[in-house]
């Protein structure tokens, strides 16, 4: 079984997310500093306008660990309070840039009456711009552009586009969901499939026993021979219909391992994740069911554990590899449903390992040469 939880699995959505910080947050830095050291012609300058730029710096950090609901109110008070007094005190045209990234930001967290919120922020903006009018009259037209048309259009334009990229999140969560959804349906199908060979076993004796018992008892009184032979086929048929179960039960039944790295690779394929498969030589038919037990069983902790984006599979003359990627959880892995395979396996004289590196899963199943008999032959492969 793969080393991940479900609890502890790393979504898409996350790491991208965390591409962004690393990505974009140096940048957003600069950006800052370079406008304080525009705008902020005095210490006391940098005192007032520093605040609305740090607000801008956390929020962003919070948008990109999904945190944002808790520190966006305190972030936009900040930020909304250093705009009017770089607009009133130290004539900052571009102290609204902290209001606008925090206030953008805001917009995920809104999931009614966006359009009023948005007009709220872009009305704010102005009107604060144009209160600049009190103290600098004498040049309206550059007041009206450096104070309210550049800020408020610069706004505009930075909520749409974070309103457009939050869609691109959604759609990737929602991608991610639907992974999800097809995996576990693999899974299910999987377990149909087990409930039909239960079903094919028991269903049939069972009826078979229920006739097979009314004859006996019509038999008791008139045929006491026969109505003995009926019960001790019944026995027998019941003890097989045992043994048949038990074995389904553990896995033991005879398995095809063509068809069994087939119908992997249907169950990857369906959950969206790009397989290979490598034959480098003929595994020896001695072998190949528990092979295909183990591909079997790795298949579905693969599908059920992991968030595999591609699978290898390779086919040696002494055993198999299965390799996944999306492995992501620390310590060592865990076997559960391998460890019964583990002993069978070791039963047969071979070795069944799992290790997890550099964020992939390796299970592999080895056969001393002399136990796996089979003649080399020339490789070949079938890539999906």
């Amino acid at each position: 079984m793969t080393a991940r939880s479900p609890r502890f699995t790393e979504s898409t959505q996350g790491r991208l997310r965390r591409l962004n910080l690393v990505a974009s947050l140096p940048p957003v830095a600069i950006a800052a500093v370079v406008l304080l050291y525009t705008d902020a012609r005095s210490w006391w300058h940098l005192l007032v306008l520093a605040p609305g730029a740090v607000a801008a710096l956390v929020a962003f950090e919070r948008w990109t660990a999904n945190d944002l609901a808790r520190f966006v109110l305190p972030c936009l008070v900040v930020a909304g309070a250093v705009w009017p007094l770089g607009v009133l005190v130290t004539g900052s045209p571009n102290a609204y840039w902290g209001f606008c990234a925090v206030g953008s930001l805001a917009m995920r967290e809104v999931r009614r009456r966006r359009v009023l919120a948005m007009g709220g922020l872009f009305g704010y903006v102005a009107v604060v711009g144009a209160a600049r009018l009190l103290v600098q009259r004498d040049d309206v037209a550059g007041v009206l552009v450096a104070y309210v048309l550049v800020p408020t259009g610069l706004t505009v334009v930075v909520t749409v586009l974070t309103v457009l990229g939050e869609r691109f999140y959604d759609l990737i969560r929602e991608l991610e969901q639907t992974r999800e959804r097809e995996a576990e349906l693999a899974v299910v199908r999987e377990r149909v499939r087990f409930a039909s060979d239960l079903h094919d076993i028991q269903g049939h004796t069972l009826h078979v026993v229920k006739l097979k018992i009314a004859l006996a008892q019509r038999l008791l009184d008139r045929d006491t021979a026969r109505a003995e032979k009926e019960l001790r086929e019944t026995y027998a048929l019941v003890s097989d219909t045992i043994a048949q179960t038990k074995e389904l039960a553990y896995a033991q039944r005879r398995l095809n391992l063509t068809a069994e790295i087939e119908n992997a690779k249907n169950l990857f394929e369906a959950a969206g994740i790009q397989v290979r498969v490598s034959r480098e030589a003929e595994v020896d038919t001695r072998v190949s069911e528990l092979l295909g037990q183990v591909l079997r069983e790795t298949t579905t902790n693969i599908l059920r554990h992991a968030q595999a984006t591609q699978v290898r599979i390779t086919l040696a003359e002494t055993g198999i590899t299965i390799v996944n990627d999306g492995v992501t959880a620390a310590g060592p892995p865990e076997l559960r449903g391998l460890a019964a395979l583990r002993q069978r396996v070791a039963g047969d004289g071979g070795e069944l390992s799992v290790e997890e590196c550099d964020g992939r899963f390796r299970t592999a199943v080895v056969f001393p040469p002399v136990r796996a008999g089979a003649a080399p032959t020339v490789s070949r492969e079938d890539a999906r």
